[in-house]
């Protein structure tokens, strides 16, 4: 079975650089599966605007979001 690797910041463009030093700023990491959306930048951009999305605007409050994807992590079983 095929799989996609890791990028790491050495190996990806000057705009992917870019976008994990904000990620990295904002979450204190750059998660897993967006270094593995890296061999695609144009995705890994509309993800990243999705997520951010998602998170910051809205009626429920960010901390709220952030406890629901942790619980539900937990509940799961993730390591993350």
């Amino acid at each position: 079975m095929a799989r996609l690797t890791k990028l790491t910041k050495d190996e990806v463009t000057t705009d992917v650089k870019e976008l994990y030093t904000n990620v990295g700023k904002q979450r204190g990491n750059v998660p897993n599966m967006f270094r593995v959306y890296a061999h695609r930048p144009e995705i890994l951009k509309t993800m990243i605007a999705h997520m951010n999305a998602v998170t910051n605007t809205g009626t429920v409050p960010v901390r709220t979001k952030e406890f629901v994807a942790t619980l539900v992590s937990r509940i799961n079983g993730c390591e993350y």
